[in-house]
């Protein structure tokens, strides 16, 4: 067993202890983006910061909240789920806790009618990076996997693409909102086909998932922590949800021209929805 704790007793990375937490954590990657969303609070009860990983805990009317700043990545979010599993379910407990993990995220969309500025919700995460074959006990969502392993034609030197679905009550919460399956990428460049100097190697990357369809869900956009949300979520039992903001159409090269007004908007609609 891994020692997580430093010599405060708060987890290693976060350093926090479990009443520094609340049961519903809203995710975001920018730590600049945490005081976005807690200054809607009532009220703040904890502001912690170590590392990229700032968390502030307070309360919305009746609800005691949290939010914390994940930085970029699945490797991130590796570090985010354990620590955060590990504060309400410590190892010598029987009883098991559930956290409601919300991400609110920045995304570039690859399908050309998602408007720019809009909100994707992910009703799938695919993927391509490799964090969760390195866990046991990660069931998949069949279905899916098999239509994806069916679809892609996917290089064998690269790690085999997995999918996760959301937890199913959160994502009705969100049905008035676009839904689709969001891929997570390893990296920024490269693996979501973007080229400065150095050429990626999959040429039809975004023809293959731009064409991808199952039971009428496409794939809708790229970032790179929802399937270590989803698939650590799946196996320690814990309810996650992403939501996007599209800053980018990978389509038609447009990009967002007032970002911060449009994630702000995201930040409202998603509370105002919750509470």
């Amino acid at each position: 067993m891994a020692n997580i704790s430093n010599h405060t007793k708060a987890v290693y990375h976060l350093n926090l202890l479990p009443e520094h937490i609340a049961k519903t954590v809203f995710l975001v990657g920018d730590q600049g983006r945490v005081s976005e969303i807690s200054k809607r609070f009532d009220s703040i009860e904890y502001k912690i910061s170590n590392r990229e990983f700032t968390t502030h805990t307070g309360r919305l009317g009746n609800e005691r909240v949290s939010v914390l700043s994940t930085g970029i990545g699945t490797d991130n979010i590796d570090i985010v789920l354990n620590e955060l599993d590990a504060l309400v379910n410590p190892v010598e407990s029987n009883e098991k806790s559930s956290l409601t993990l919300i991400r609110l995220g920045t995304s570039g969309t690859i399908q050309k009618d998602i408007a720019i500025d809009s909100l994707v919700v992910s009703s799938h995460g695919l993927g391509i990076d490799n964090l969760m074959h390195f866990y046991k006990n990660n069931s998949f969502d069949i279905d899916f996997q098999n239509a994806v392993d069916k679809h892609l034609n996917w290089p064998s030197q690269l790690s085999k693409p997995y999918i996760y679905a959301s937890d199913p009550i959160l994502l009705d919460s969100f049905k008035e909102l676009k839904q689709g399956i969001t891929v997570t990428a390893p990296g920024f460049y490269a693996p979501q086909a973007r080229m400065i100097r150095q050429p990626f190697a999959i040429s039809d990357l975004h023809h293959q998932l731009q064409s991808f369809e199952h039971k009428g869900i496409q794939i809708t956009n790229f970032e790179m922590e929802t399937s270590a949300l989803y698939g650590l979520g799946k196996i320690m039992g814990h309810k996650c949800l992403t939501i996007c903001t599209i800053l980018a159409n990978r389509a038609t090269n447009r990009t967002s021209k007032d970002y911060k007004s449009s994630i702000d908007n995201m930040i409202k609609i998603v509370l105002d929805t919750m509470y």
